[in-house]
Formats: structure tokens, sequence, C-alpha cells
């Protein structure tokens, strides 16, 4: 069995979204839900971004998504999980080796970083290498961009079930428009240029997860902890 060890990978971009009012960043709840998950069945749990830094995105702060535990534990610059994230190494400063599971959280600045954040798709290509799960939440598919399985040379998502933030909801959210203007690419066009089969829930804001051997993917924020569940589930497997 790979190392009973995960890394959650943290964007380390932003941008401006919503004509400027709004600073997109880590999506909190995407890197805490999951840390809470893993941490709860056993795991040692690290983070890290390609820079070692991060900018907490503002809509991920406000009540409808941090609440009660998950509040008191963010407003605690002394939790566990602010003290990882605000020491955060660079990926490059990692082994890849010692993980057994990695989990992309994102946010929509992840769209920006994660297709060319080469020290974090280096530690996720040696855990599929080694036998390990490789999951993703909401944007955090943009870290599949240019994620190859070693053995094959091919994308790893080719001919794989995915799922993750729908075109749908981005048009929904308004900001379609200022994301074309960033020039990043949406989940479901990397999916199909990649050729990997993308999948959602009728609701966009649905809990919706898919796990696909040893690849498990979230659909969005309300999914972080189910997708967290659906990959350690997968890992006790191996």
């Amino acid at each position: 069995m790979p190392v009973r060890r995960a890394l959650i990978s943290v964007t380390s971009a932003s941008a401006s979204l919503f004509n400027g009012k709004e600073t997109t960043g880590l999506f909190i709840i995407e890197a805490l839900h999951p840390y809470k998950a893993l941490v709860e069945a056993g795991f040692q749990v690290d983070l890290a971004s390609e820079t070692g830094s991060y900018t907490a995105d503002w809509l991920s702060q406000q009540p409808d998504f941090l609440k009660g535990d998950d509040l008191e534990i963010w407003n605690n610059v002394n939790s566990d999980f602010r003290q990882k994230l605000d020491n955060m190494p660079k990926a490059s400063e990692l082994d890849g080796s010692q993980y057994g599971l990695f989990f992309a959280s994102a946010g929509h600045a992840s769209l920006i970083d994660y297709p060319n954040a080469r020290a974090l798709q280096n530690i996720a290509e040696q855990v599929w290498a080694n036998g390990g799960v490789v999951a993703s939440v909401c944007h955090g598919p943009a870290i599949f961009s240019n994620l190859v399985d070693r053995a094959t040379g091919e994308p790893i998502i080719k001919g794989k079930k995915i799922t993750g933030f729908t075109t749908e909801a981005e048009n929904v959210m308004g900001i379609m428009s200022e994301l074309r203007g960033l020039g990043v690419e949406m989940v479901e066009e990397l999916s199909e240029r990649l050729g990997a089969t993308y999948e959602r829930s009728a609701g966009i804001w649905d809990d919706f997860h898919v796990v696909d051997g040893r690849l498990v993917t979230g659909q969005n924020p309300a999914s972080s902890t189910s997708t967290a569940k659906a990959a350690i589930e997968v890992f006790e497997t191996l």
C-alpha cells in the first residue's frame, strides 16, 4: 500500500472577478474539508502551493460557505490547518515519493496557475506512478492540464471519467467573460481536449463526485468532503 500521507495542493494565484469587487484565490473549504477528512482517517497531511503562498478567495469567506466549526478553524491562526496553510512550503521543496494521496483543492484562481504548476504536477505524477490516489475538486482539474501517466506518456485523465465545476455555473455566476479575459480553460473544455469523459449532476450546486479507479474528482465546493472521503475509500483498497 502507498504511504498514508496526503498532499493537498493550493493555488498561489489570485485575480479580480465580478468587475473588481472580488478577489479569487484558494476556496477555503475546498482545502479545509479534505484536510479534516484526511486527518480523521489517520493521514499525515501536508499543504503546498507552487510558490509557497496563497490568497484566500473572497467568496469562500462568506457565511454561505464558511460557518460553524469551519469558521472557527479559519479564524484561529494557531489551528493546525492555518499553521500548515500559512507556513506552506513550495511544492518544489517536497519529495513526491512520500505521498500516497494527492488532492487538488481549488478556487477560480487555480485555472490560472495549476496548468503550468510543474512542481505540484510532478508530485501528482509520482503519486500516480507509485499506485496512489489522485483527486481534485471544483476547478482542481486544471492541474490535469499537463499531468501525464509516466508509464504511457498520455494525459492521466485520458479515457477516464471526471467531474469538476460546470461551464453552466460559470455562466450563472456571470463571470464567463472575465474568465475568458484571463485566457483560462474551463474544466469541461480541458476534459474534452485531453480525452476524458466529463460527468456532472443535474444541479450545478449538488454534492457530486466521480470515482474512476485511482482518480477521484468532485464537482464544486459542496462536494469537498464527499470527494475526499471517496478518495480515502479508494486508498483503503490499494
